[in-house]
C-alpha cells in the first residue's frame, strides 16, 4: 500500500521526474507525456462518473485503477523483476463488456456526433482524452519498448468509452447524427 506523508519533495524542480527503476528523466520526455495523458483520460473518466450510476460506474472505477496499472507499466521501463504491467486479460475483459454493452444497441448508420446527453458528453470527453493517450503511448513506442498490451488497452479502452456514450443515450435512440455538410445547407 502506498503511504505518502509529504506531497511535495522538491527532486523535480530542475524539470526532471524520477521513474520505478530509479533513473530520472525530463518531465518533458516521451514516457513522462504518455504517462500524463494517461493521467488525464483517468481523471475525465473521473468527471465522467459524476453523471452515470450501477454498473457503468462500477466499470469505470475498475477502469480508473486499470489506468494507474497503465500509469504504473509505463513509469517501469525495461525488465524489472515485478513490474505492474498491464496484462491480455484487462485488454479481454474490456472487449467482452464493449460486445456486451453493444449487443442491444442498433447498428451505427452514421457517425455520431459528441453528446446527446450529459453522461454522454463526458464519455466522449474522456474518449477523446484516451485517443490522445494513445497517440502519446504510440510515440513513445517508436522511441524504446514498451509493454504491447499497454498499447492495446488504450486503443480498446476508446472503443469502450465510445460505446458506453451510446449506451447512456438510451442504446443509441439519443445519438447526435452528423449530417454531412449539414452547416452549409442549414438557415
Amino acid at each position: 500500500m502506498v503511504k505518502l506523508t509529504k506531497i511535495y519533495t522538491r527532486t523535480g524542480d530542475e524539470g526532471t521526474t524520477g521513474l520505478v527503476d530509479g533513473t530520472r528523466r525530463s518531465k518533458a520526455d516521451s514516457r513522462m507525456v504518455a504517462i500524463g495523458e494517461v493521467d488525464e483520460a483517468n481523471s475525465a473518466i473521473g468527471v465522467a462518473l459524476l453523471s452515470v450510476e450501477g454498473a457503468l460506474a462500477a466499470q469505470l472505477t475498475l477502469i480508473q485503477n486499470d489506468l494507474f496499472d497503465l500509469g504504473a507499466d509505463l513509469a517501469t521501463p525495461g525488465d524489472v523483476e515485478g513490474a505492474l504491467r498491464i496484462v491480455p486479460e484487462q485488454v479481454a475483459r474490456l472487449e467482452a463488456e464493449i460486445d456486451a454493452m453493444n449487443a442491444a444497441m442498433p447498428p451505427l448508420t452514421s457517425f455520431i456526433l459528441p453528446g446527446g446527453s450529459a453522461a454522454s458528453a463526458h464519455l466522449h470527453l474522456a474518449r477523446a482524452i484516451a485517443r490522445r493517450a494513445e497517440r502519446a503511448a504510440v510515440a513513445l513506442a517508436e522511441q524504446e519498448a514498451i509493454n504491447p498490451p499497454a498499447l492495446a488497452y488504450l486503443n480498446r479502452l476508446s472503443d469502450w468509452l465510445f460505446v458506453a456514450a451510446r449506451m447512456v443515450n438510451q442504446n443509441g435512440a439519443s445519438d447526435v447524427l452528423w449530417v454531412p455538410g449539414g452547416a452549409r445547407t442549414a438557415r
